[in-house]
């Protein structure tokens, strides 16, 4: 499956489902999908460049992130696990994930909490989605590694996402020189300043 498809998983009635968890109209949350999943795709691909990044994301996928929860996506877009999320957004970014989540704001038109719960849904989601691919296609770690890298490069080059994942490579190679934000937000508003 690919991101079009995962995409394709949130029209309609589950996009309203997510309007309704996370607040804004549908056009803000697709635009906050279309911003937060290549942001974690970008940190998934970068965790999985190194050995032990890859094998400890195949584990996790092997042991708790199956595919099973795209079974049944609407039930769980009604009562979502948001601990989940939160915690596999910290694994991703660490103490930039609100960081990464004010960017998705800024893309979006969401407010940050908005972004921030759609960062946490989307999560447990792309994960399963990565799970399944892993079970279906008897994914080892390095194959996985190269999904993610696939995925995120696939992802990246439409309009736009680009923009995002340079802002999420950014947060995560940033030097902490302490006015990192004021750049990377000058720059999310350049980028997406054409968005309704």
């Amino acid at each position: 499956m690919n991101l079009e498809a995962l995409l394709g998983l949130l029209q309609g009635q589950d996009l309203g489902k997510l309007a309704e968890q996370v607040g804004g109209n549908e056009g803000q949350v697709k635009n906050g999908v279309m911003a937060a999943l290549p942001a974690m795709l970008t940190a998934l691909s970068k965790n999985t460049g190194t050995e032990k990044g890859a094998q400890e994301l195949s584990n996790a996928l092997e042991t708790k992130h199956d595919g099973s929860i795209l079974n049944n996506l609407s039930g769980y877009l009604s009562n979502p696990d948001l601990k989940d999320g939160a915690g596999i957004l910290n694994h991703l970014f660490g103490s930039q994930t609100s960081n990464v989540a004010n960017a998705v704001s800024q893309s979006s038109g969401l407010d940050s909490n908005g972004s921030m719960k759609i960062l946490q849904m989307l999560a447990p989601v792309l994960m399963g989605m990565l799970g399944q691919q892993k079970k279906q296609n008897n994914l080892d770690a390095e194959g996985i590694g190269n999904l993610t890298s696939m995925l995120a490069s696939n992802f990246g080059s439409e309009a736009g996402a680009s923009g995002i994942k340079d802002v999420v490579t950014n947060l995560l190679d940033a030097n902490k020189d302490g006015n990192v934000m004021d750049d990377i937000m000058g720059m999310v508003g350049k980028i997406f300043g054409g968005n309704k």
